[in-house]
């Protein structure tokens, strides 16, 4: 099949789920006074209070947990990405990526409890294998002929270490970063599991409804998310690492029981009929029958609406982002519009949602399609304003109709692609908020202590991410489409 043909098969047949999805979807806003709930809101935008208790030790602890659980991600991605053409090393790094960062706090708070070890590892497990992956890419794209210069027998380490590693420095070093802001979003979300960080005290204080410290919350995070790179100097990380361990080290936190490791491995992950004496096969086919379908069907339907919408924002926002189509002043406006919203986690975002429009699916709908569609158009309104233009080319609509969008065409397939796959790990975690996706079961046997159950269907969650990044693949290699670095670090 042509490149051409595989688009044209790929557009109806995203645009027949969508449809099918949208029509599985609960969209309902069961929030019997949304705009009650907006006016109060409104006010404590306009009136934020700083001077909360523990305020400003949450941002100081959500900064640490990212800086040390990504810089320790870092270090194991960088040891692991010259072996990650092993199929067993590839494997355990996609596994590693595949479950996001809030299930695995949820399951590491089982054995380290609810301290700054369970934070640290819930950004780190995952972000290694991501980091494998990419430092991995980085080395193989450097230039030959550094290694070429050298003797045929120098070692593989000293190849890396002398040739390679030096030419991809600045490109691992800015991904680093991207990572870190990446890891800022990830810390601020662990506070909805309870740890101190900022989405502690912004779930707390929106279901106080005290609005104006939630608002003094989200300026602070704002505040440390926006000007990253302006904050983050290399130079400053051994200061920063020092300050943040420290920090980390004051923490107090509720001890856990000698053994819990050993029982946890002994114990509590074993399925229950191994345990007892029972049958495994009709315990795991309830399970799967009960939890894991409903689970994945309705994180399959979330996330397939979300791309749509997703995919809408960032064919009809781009544009906007172009100084020769909405004007100087309107691609500004839009360029500070689409950074708030690929700042705010998505999940963060979900909870608010919810708190105005009640429990359904349209929370998270919202949420990531907004978050992931600011994503997209913003990276296709970089590209745009670099494109090489006819002296005589329109401007205004025009330009966009008959220019932009067919040249950018294959970034857009190529990008929404890219990000299913996200979308469909972070769909799962909105179950952690009451809705019925994988997150839901998962948390539910949290509570209950069935964390057999929870070993299973984090299995499942993570075979449904695995499942999807395939097909993400193989598509954009039959649609001859690939990824700049850049798309990859935004």
């Amino acid at each position: 099949m042509t490149a051409a043909r595989a688009r044209k098969f790929g557009l109806w047949a995203f645009v027949a789920l969508s449809l099918i999805a949208l029509g599985l979807s609960d969209l309902q806003s069961n929030r019997p006074d949304p705009w009650n709930t907006l006016v109060a809101l409104g006010r404590g935008f306009l009136t934020p209070d700083f001077g909360t208790d523990g305020l400003w030790l949450g941002a100081a602890l959500t900064v640490a947990f990212a800086l040390v659980g990504v810089l320790f991600a870092a270090a194991i991605g960088l040891v692991l990405a010259p072996f990650y053409a092993n199929p067993v090393v590839r494997g355990f790094c996609v596994t590693l990526r595949s479950i996001h960062e809030l299930f695995w706090a949820l399951l590491l708070m089982q054995v380290t409890g609810l301290g700054p070890l369970t934070g640290l590892l819930a950004i780190g497990i995952p972000y290694s294998g991501i980091f494998a992956r990419v430092f991995s890419d980085l080395l193989s794209e450097t230039p030959q002929s550094a290694a070429s210069a050298l003797p045929r027998s120098t070692p593989r380490t000293s190849l890396i270490l002398y040739a390679r590693l030096p030419l991809a420095w600045d490109q691992i070093k800015a991904y680093a970063l991207y990572r870190i802001e990446c890891g800022l979003r990830s810390s601020a979300v662990l506070g909805f599991i309870g740890l101190p960080t900022l989405g502690y005290l912004l779930e707390t204080f929106f279901r106080q409804a005290h609005y104006s410290q939630a608002a003094a919350v989200l300026y602070l995070f704002f505040a440390l998310i926006l000007p990253v790179r302006l904050w983050m100097r290399w130079s400053l990380t051994p200061l920063y690492l020092v300050a943040a361990l420290w920090l980390l080290a004051l923490q107090k936190f509720p001890p856990m029981g000698e053994g819990a490791l050993i029982r946890f491995l002994t114990e509590d992950i074993v399925p229950a009929p191994l345990r007892n004496g029972g049958e495994l096969l009709p315990w795991l086919t309830k399970l799967l029958e009960t939890q894991a379908l409903p689970g994945t069907l309705t994180t399959v339907i979330l996330a397939q609406v979300a791309l749509a919408l997703a995919t809408l924002i960032a064919i009809f926002g781009f544009p906007v982002l172009v100084p020769r189509v909405s004007g100087r002043i309107g691609s500004i406006i839009a360029h500070g519009v689409f950074v708030v919203l690929r700042s705010i986690p998505d999940y963060m975002l979900a909870f608010v949602f919810l708190q105005i429009l009640g429990p359904s699916l349209l929370p998270a709908v919202l949420a990531l399609g907004l978050h992931n569609g600011a994503i997209i158009a913003h990276l296709l309104g970089q590209q745009s304003r670099g494109l090489a233009l006819r002296p005589d080319a329109p401007s205004g609509l025009s330009l966009w109709g008959y220019e932009l969008l067919p040249r950018q065409s294959g970034t857009i397939w190529a990008l929404c692609l890219y990000r299913w796959e996200i979308i469909i790990r972070d769909s799962a975690i909105m179950g952690l908020l009451g809705l019925g996706t994988l997150g839901f079961f998962i948390e539910k046997n949290v509570q209950e202590l069935r964390l057999d159950r929870v070993v299973v269907l984090l299995l499942v969650s993570a075979a449904l991410t695995l499942v999807v990044d395939h097909i993400s693949t193989r598509l954009r290699a039959s649609m001859r489409l690939r990824l700049g670095p850049q798309s990859v670090t935004t």
